[in-house]
């Protein structure tokens, strides 16, 4: 039981980390963040809309 508390506690840091992450990467990046919008990390700015 002990073994289990101890990887989920790794687990839950493992998640904010990668959220922490994720948001200075956002901040970094030089796009702002508005509610709503899709994510897109990892799409080319002259790409074609298809939507």
């Amino acid at each position: 039981m002990k073994r289990v508390v101890t990887w989920a506690f790794y687990a839950v840091g493992a998640l904010a980390i990668a959220y922490l992450a994720l948001y200075a990467y956002a901040m970094f990046s030089g796009q702002p963040i508005v509610p709503g919008d899709p994510i897109r990390i990892f799409r080319k700015p002259d790409a074609p809309s298809y939507s």
